[in-house]
This record gives C-alpha cells, structure tokens and sequence, in this order.
C-alpha cells in the first residue's frame, strides 16, 4: 500500500485528506504545533498545552462519515460555541481534547485516543511537542512573536519578512521524521506560507528528513496571496521562501491550480490586499503540474469563529485525484 504524508496546517491539510482519505492508501497528517489564536491561546495560556485546532480539523478530516452517528460526531466536533463570554469562540473539539489529555496525561495520548473515537483512516502527528512560538523579522528590523500576530498583522505596516523561526527551538516528533522517511508521496501545503507551512519545516528535524527521503516531495501553491506574509508574491517566489528552509532541491513536483478565480471571490480578496498568484513557473529541477483543483463552492463562516478564514480553497476531491496519480 502506497504510504502519503502531508506536512501543513489544520485547513489546507484537511482539504487534502479529506480527498486522499477515499483511496486506498495508507495516510499520515503531521501537523504544525505554531498556533496561538483565537482558542488555541486560551489552551497554551491557561490549560499550558499545545495547541489542539489544526489537529482537530485534521481529525474530523479524516473521521468516519457513513453512518448518522459519525456524521454527528464530526459535526459535534467542528461545533464552535458563539454564545456566552467564557465559551465564545470555543471548539467543542478543542476542549475534547484537553479534557482527554487531563484524563490520560499527555496530549500525544489524547490524540491516539481521539483517533480510535473517531475510527479516523490514517495517523495524525504533531510535528513537535516542543511548546515553541513562532517568530517573524521584517526587512524593517522588526520582530514579532507569536504565529497570530504574524498571521493577523496590524495594518499599513512594513511587511516583508525577512526570516521567520521557532523559540525555543522545537524538535521533531521522532514518530513523524519516521513517517517521512517511510513514505512514498509527501505533500506539502496548500495553507499560509509562513504561518501554516513554514512553521513546521523550521522544526529541527524536518528538513533533514525531506531531503534523505526516498519519496517524491510535492508542493501545492496557494491559490491567493496573504497580506502581511506573502504580498506581491508570484509562484516563484513561493518556491524561492520554500526553499530557504528546505533546501534548493527538495522539491520533485508543485501542483499548480489551472482554473481562473471568479471575479466575485477576487473582488473580496482584493479588499484586503490579497490577489491571485501569478503563475511563472517552468520545470525546473521540479516538474510543474497544472490542473483543475479549485473548488467551486465559497466558504461561509461558522458562527463565533473569531479568525480571518479562506474565501476560496482547492476541491479535495481534485487534488487527491492528481497526487494518487502522481
């Protein structure tokens, strides 16, 4: 069985698994630990534990939906409170877990268990344990720490980063250096370049790791740009920032969405600095793929979700078509 590792944050990676977990594969998440927004500050500053939400996405990704039961459970799990001080904004997934880690005394314990609760197919991974946060400096000198101030900059600001890291630093969770070792196909991305995907490769461990692989290393480029990380960014210079932190040859493929962006969907972004990557890639020591991977339905935004979130993603089922034919 062809083994498949995707290396990201909580929403592009549970796109791409919500796809890949159809076929028939053996599927691993290894997922950033940077986030310290909306309720996953309230986990790390008053539970003192890393954060539970890309994980969490990453779960009902994968959970099973054939039976109203399931399909229950993932709703239940997804389901944010929006009423009330204490509990807005609030996961009913995330407190699901802390409570689990209360009860079995780690969090990687509570993600196994979460993981039989759920009959998930396939294995999510932090890729550290290590309670770090991320940290960006600007070409302006400046440094901000935190990945929600990075991700949610202040406006009309210098905001070119310059170089982003982890402190403390953080090193890999040996059961996901391992995964990618193993592997046959992993996928990096698609999610904010800095916040979602950088955030992880800076873990020691990881690049190393991509680099001694023996599997293809694919890259999904971001369908729009991120004001305040990747303003102004064409698809090249996507693949120039990656690279920094994983070397000038790791990459064997990037997947690049072919279909236009709807007017509507750019007229919002545009609002808020964002645009539609230009592609400018050619083959290179990577082979570009381009195909039809947007999704054609808008997202609308779940009641008491505090954060900035995606307009527009990838299909899941498009993508994983292309990357199981890779």
């Amino acid at each position: 069985m062809q083994k498949i590792v995707c290396i990201g944050g909580g929403t592009g990676t549970s796109v791409v698994l919500s796809g890949l977990k159809k076929f028939p594969i053996d599927l691993t998440a290894i997922v950033s630990m940077a986030d310290d927004g909306g309720s996953n500050k309230v986990i790390r500053d008053e539970f003192g534990l890393l954060p539970t939400s890309d994980i969490r996405q990453c779960f009902v990704a994968l959970a099973e939906n054939t039976g109203d039961s399931e399909q229950s459970l993932r709703k239940l799990f997804n389901y944010r409170f929006h009423k009330g001080e204490g509990l807005k904004g609030m996961t009913f997934g995330n407190l699901f877990m802390v409570a689990l880690t209360d009860i079995f005394g780690s969090q990687t314990e509570a993600i196994k268990k979460t993981s039989e609760i759920l009959k998930i197919k396939g294995k999510i991974l932090p890729i550290t344990i290590t309670d770090s946060r991320l940290v960006a400096v600007y070409r302006n000198g400046r440094k901000v720490v935190g990945e929600h101030l990075i991700d949610e900059p202040e406006k009309n600001e210098d905001l070119n980063i310059d170089k982003v890291y982890l402190e403390p630093e953080s090193q890999a969770y040996p059961q996901a250096i391992q995964a990618i070792l193993d592997a046959d196909l992993v996928v990096i991305g698609p999610g904010d370049l800095y916040t979602s995907i950088i955030s992880g490769l800076v873990v020691a461990g990881i690049k190393e790791a991509l680099n001694k692989t023996k599997a293809k290393v694919a890259y999904v480029l971001n369908l729009m740009t991120k004001y305040g990380q990747t303003s102004g960014f064409t698809a090249l210079d996507h693949i120039k920032t990656l690279e920094k932190y994983i070397g000038s040859n790791c990459l064997d493929l990037v997947l690049v969405n072919s279909n236009p962006i709807p007017d509507e969907a750019l007229k919002k972004y545009e609002s808020a600095k964002e645009f539609s990557v230009v592609d400018n890639l050619k083959d290179s020591y990577f082979k570009v793929v381009r195909s039809d991977i947007l999704s054609e339905k808008e997202i609308k935004k779940i009641p008491g979700d505090l954060l900035k979130r995606s307009l527009i993603r990838h299909d899941s089922d498009k993508l994983a078509e292309v990357l199981v034919k890779i």
